[in-house]
């Protein structure tokens, strides 16, 4: 079925004759073939975005439905793939077009010719359903690529296939109950709007470790939690992103450069297969899909990109892996979807956004969590959502800010006055929080140590104390001060430098391990306990401040964390002596 354009507004065209469309309907405009998506429609009237640039469009031409709504194909060679927003390869279309992305240009968005090699694992005779694994293909070294029957679809198995084949070749029947026999291949597709299917939604009771001592202890994300990571320009978002991608506890990572400058997705398309996987030892791309769409690609295939993503973070969730998806950010996706609404018409929401901006956040983030999938052998999958939010000036009040609050549980706030100060991760303490830290409480106490709780606790009290005793020192100076006050705010002073700055740069502090984040946190507060017992038997506050020891305390984070045990005791023993020596000193004093 065909329809005629009427109108041309940028990336919005509006064509007539359209009466047999759907909303969400994917079609081809003009000659040139351009993807649409029709978003709106109107009597035989419909709106269609254009994810392609319009330059030279006009009345009169020619859109052509194709019957099927916006789908990515999921299949062997997913991972190491670099994608654009609506999935297409984007080496492939480099090796075709070179720099720029030709209008119209038509690529598989999968390799149809590479050969998988395929192991049967169901047998002939098997009742099989969706979700089920029929084989697996290893995809990568890091990857096992399970094979599984469609949501939806079930039968008995008819036949398998074992050996090498492309994505396109059937590889099993299964037989219904009424005897037909349909073939099915390795390629699956799945609209990238509707959520793919799940049993049973899980409450999370285990935390993604980061390796990010900041997040780790003070602001926990759960696995198949949810987090925002809002802050104004150069305060470390795609830092703090990268860094989560290569060190999260997650199998599979997919990174969503959305609407992001072109120079930070190159940086990402070169580092990521340069980075050594921590926990596999290969390039961190054996387990990474890229999808990248650059502020200069069009902007409404910048709106698809966040679901293209989603999507396939959920078929790896199906197969039983956890999976981690950063979007980046989701700001410039927030200003596709203003721009959008503003050339189909509608009516202004605050600042100009559409007044189903939170509904289409959630229904993002809330594609997020841990799951019992589909299928008989009742794989546990998760997908953690992290997004970042750029705020103009970094005004968290404004829409996006707010609406992201209001759905996700972590809320790592980044300040630019940290990331001026050089205090990286700039994740402000007093303002950022985490809602999973209660449930997450009887993990970490089981399974690190039974007074982490007590520990993080203490810190964040500290934290909060010094920031009042901030105000008075910034009023009358730090004299103005009680020992014990002081004695506070050095203690501050070291955890903030200590412990919360962290190198991403540096070989070593680039990640920590939950036992050593408990040994640095046990080795800065065991100083605070001593010390302030120190000044209850009369040793001077300047003797305490100065104490040798406390630069070994400093260095502590250069430790590596196989020496950690060893080194750790050896401080731990030296400080206690320290005091010792101390305490005798104070009391001849006395």
């Amino acid at each position: 079925m065909s329809g005629t354009i009427v109108k041309v507004s940028g990336p919005l065209i509006v064509a007539e004759g359209m009466s047999d469309v759907q909303l969400y309907d994917v079609v081809q405009v003009s000659d040139k073939h351009l993807i649409g998506e029709v978003i709106e429609l109107r009597d035989d009237k419909a709106s269609i975005q254009v994810y392609e640039e319009t330059a030279g469009l006009g009345p009169g031409e020619i859109v052509e439905t194709t019957g099927a709504a916006l789908s990515v194909e999921l299949a062997p060679g997913l991972i190491e793939s670099i994608f654009d927003g609506i999935q297409r390869p984007l080496t492939e279309i480099y090796k075709i077009a070179g720099d720029r992305i030709t209008r119209g240009i038509s690529v598989p968005k999968l390799n149809r010719e590479k050969k998988w090699t395929f192991t049967p694992v169901a047998k002939v005779g098997d009742k099989v359903s969706g979700g089920d694994v029929i084989g697996t293909v290893q995809e990568t070294p890091a990857v096992l690529h399970k094979i599984m029957v469609p949501p939806g679809k079930k039968g008995t198995l008819d036949w398998v296939f074992s050996g090498e084949a492309n994505i396109t070749e059937a590889i099993y029947k299964l037989k219904d109950e009424e005897g037909n026999i349909t073939e099915y291949p390795m390629l699956q597709t799945w609209p990238v709007r509707r959520a793919r299917p799940y049993l049973d939604k899980l409450p999370p009771d285990e935390p993604m470790v980061t390796g990010q001592r900041v997040i780790d202890t003070l602001f926990p994300i759960a696995k198949g939690g949810v987090a925002a990571v809002p802050g104004p320009f150069g305060s470390g978002k795609t830092v703090i992103q990268h860094q989560l991608a290569k060190w999260a506890d997650a199998d599979i990572i997919i990174y969503v450069g959305c609407g992001e400058r072109g120079n930070e997705m190159t940086d990402v398309l070169n580092e990521f297969p340069a980075l050594k996987d921590p926990r596999t030892g290969l390039p961190l791309m054996k387990r990474t899909v890229l999808i990248a769409n650059t502020s200069d690609m069009p902007v409404a295939a910048r709106e698809a990109s966040i679901y293209t993503g989603i999507t396939i973070a959920e078929y790896f969730r199906d197969m039983g892996y956890k999976v981690a998806i950063m979007a980046d950010s989701t700001s410039r996706w927030a200003e596709a979807l203003r721009e959008m609404s503003s050339r189909l018409e509608e009516m202004p929401g605050e600042e100009g956004y559409p007044a189903y901006l939170a509904s289409r956040l959630a229904e993002f983030y809330e594609r997020a969590g841990e799951v019992k999938c589909i299928g008989a052998e009742g794989r546990i999958g998760a997908v953690s959502a992290i997004g970042a939010v750029s705020p103009p000036g970094g005004d968290i009040s404004e829409p996006v800010s707010q609406a992201t609050l209001r759905i996700v549980k972590v809320f790592w706030c980044l300040s630019a006055s940290l990331a001026y100060a050089r205090h990286f991760p700039a994740i402000d303490w007093l303002q950022s929080y985490s809602l999973y830290s209660d449930r997450l409480r009887t993990y970490y106490d089981s399974s690190v140590a039974p007074d982490w709780s007590s520990l993080v606790a203490k810190t964040m009290g500290i934290l909060q104390e010094e920031a009042s005793l901030n105000e008075i020192v910034q009023l009358v100076g730090i004299d103005a001060l009680g020992f014990k006050d002081r004695i506070t705010m050095e203690c501050a002073r070291s955890i903030r430098e200590d412990f919360l700055h962290q190198n991403s740069f540096d070989d070593i502090d680039t990640y920590t391990s939950l036992k050593k984040q408990y040994a640095m946190l046990k080795l800065i507060l065991g100083w605070y306990n001593q010390a302030l017992e120190a000044l209850n038997k009369h040793v001077m506050l300047d003797k305490l401040i100065d104490m040798p020891i406390r630069e070994q305390i400093g260095r502590a984070k250069a430790i590596p964390e196989k020496d950690v045990d060893e080194r750790f005791a050896a401080i731990n023993k030296e400080m206690e002596k320290a005091f010792n020596d101390l305490t005798e000193e104070g009391d001849l004093d006395a």
